[in-house]
């Protein structure tokens, strides 16, 4: 492919990044709307619940966030303060932490959870059909391989 993209492949990233952002936003509302903490919070309790023992490096939690650390660890905090997650030291490496998931965490990351269900169905989910939904994941997941450096 040329250096120069296609008039058709800028208007599709533009319309891949837009949706992206509105889609976000929606959730965000709908998380606000219920009285709950915002979706990089649901991101990182669904991580942690996810995880062996519900904990993970913060390095760890970092990657599955795409969060640079500095960023991972002021919201950790601020999750901290909150009662969501904690910290505990790493017995084989002095120097590392991790961040787990307390029980307010878990029941936390439970009521967001419905609250972010219904809305990936909402705003995308409901829009595609099941070979729309084959066709996008074998793209982007092509994607996403090629493009790891």
């Amino acid at each position: 492919m040329a250096l120069n993209l296609e008039k058709s492949y800028k208007a599709l990233w533009r319309l891949f990044m837009t949706t992206h952002s509105i889609l976000v936003n929606a959730i965000e509302q709908d998380l606000a709307q219920a009285g709950l903490p915002p979706l990089a919070w649901y991101d990182v309790l669904a991580a942690l619940s996810e995880s062996p023992e519900h904990k993970l490096r913060m390095h760890e939690l970092a990657s599955t966030m795409l969060l640079d650390r500095s960023n991972l660890t002021r919201l950790v905090d601020r999750m901290e303060v909150a009662g969501l997650v904690c910290r505990k030291s790493c017995v084989s490496d002095r120097r590392g932490a991790f961040a787990a998931l307390t029980e307010a965490g878990q029941v936390m990351q439970q009521k967001m959870q419905s609250v972010y269900e219904q809305a990936v169905v909402t705003y995308f989910a409901r829009h595609l059909n099941d070979a729309e939904v084959q066709a996008l994941t074998k793209a982007l997941e092509r994607i996403q391989v090629e493009a790891q450096i």
